[in-house]
């Protein structure tokens, strides 16, 4: 295991007292995991307020106003209520799958922060198989829908759970096949040595012409898709399945799956940022204020979509997929690795 940046810090700091090994790494990888979850529940909360506030913007409204600066203690508020609610199981689901479908979404949608590098020296751990993890550890989302929707027994949780899994495998298609033609030109898996492949702005793969625009257009649109955000949002459509997977859940469940949503939401962004725009890479500012300007940038995108464009037919939705971005795609992966290696923009 590589500790890097701060939490090297923590481990040689730790290993200097002379605890058992095994201690050291428990009480390293313990701090980490508290960090990170406390950094994630600042930025989830942010973001509920944000969106009010940009959907406010875009609709011509006020939106939250009365309880803070522009209603930002109404998320708090928000916040606390979830944590107060009930926690109400329906007599006829299937208690275990119910109650592990939440923590599943939950920790998958955590465990990605181990290898997303928030700055120079700010990561977990520098996998060499850092953005593979992340692939691997996302498709967990599946799991944890396909769990709400059976096991609430419940038909409009069930519809919302099937719809989610044959959207989100859909769409994963063409997005890992977008990421792979930036894997081609960086030589690398890991996310440190993808982001330090960039070191100059004229090196963002976004501005490897052509295949560049169109790798990022392709990620952005199939990352909207996995993380059920309109124009994709079929899963929790609430005119059809009243909110859909989610619908038998209350309380802390539900406030898991929304806390989920809005992290899966950030963590898209930063990859985003990762792949295509240089990551922590930038001028004069520390190496985090990079990534978190850049990172929220996509986010902005991403509630841009939400609030212009309507939500598509199902059957829209997978054509769209199959016949158009995945052919995309796969081309502009063959073009990524002839740019490559027959050496156009290949510094």
């Amino acid at each position: 295991m590589e500790i890097t940046g701060i939490f090297k810090y923590l481990y040689e700091l730790l290993q200097s007292t002379g605890l058992p090994q095994v201690l050291v790494d428990i009480i390293a990888l313990a701090s980490a995991a508290v960090m990170i979850f406390g950094v994630l529940a600042v930025i989830a909360l942010f973001l509920v307020w944000w969106e009010r506030k940009v959907s406010a913007h875009i609709q011509q409204r006020f939106g939250p106003m009365r309880t803070g600066w522009h209603g930002w203690r109404q998320t708090i508020a928000d916040a606390v209520k979830l944590l107060q609610k009930e926690d109400i199981t329906p007599s006829t689901v299937d208690r275990p799958v119910f109650f592990w479908a939440p923590v599943i979404a939950f920790v998958a949608a955590f465990m990605v922060y181990v290898t997303i590098p928030f700055g120079d020296g700010l990561i977990v751990s520098d996998l060499n198989i850092g953005i593979l993890f992340i692939i691997a550890i996302t498709t967990f989302t599946i799991i944890s829908l396909l769990m709400a929707g059976w096991g609430s027994n419940n038909k409009y949780a069930l519809l919302g759970g099937m719809r989610s899994a044959a959207q989100v495998v859909s769409y994963e298609v063409p997005m890992v096949v977008s990421v792979l033609a930036v894997i081609v030109f960086a030589g690398s898996l890991s996310m440190v040595d993808i982001v330090q492949s960039q070191a100059k702005i004229y090196k963002w793969y976004f501005f490897r012409l052509p295949f560049g625009p169109i790798a990022f257009f392709t990620y952005i649109i199939a990352a909207t898709a996995e993380t059920n955000r309109t124009p994709f949002d079929l899963p929790e459509a609430e005119q059809e399945l009243v909110a859909g997977f989610n619908v038998e859940y209350s309380g802390m469940k539900f406030a898991m799956f929304f806390l989920a949503e809005f992290v899966n939401m950030f963590t898209v962004s930063a990859i985003g940022a990762t792949l295509f725009f240089g990551g922590w890479q930038g001028p004069l500012l520390p190496s985090w204020v990079w990534f978190l300007v850049k990172t929220f940038a996509l986010v902005f995108v991403l509630m841009w979509f939400r609030w212009t464009y309507p939500r598509l037919r199902v059957d829209q939705l997978m054509e769209f997929s199959w016949k158009f971005l995945l052919p995309v795609s796969f081309a502009n992966l063959i073009l990524a690795g002839w740019m490559k290696y027959s050496g156009w923009f290949n510094w």
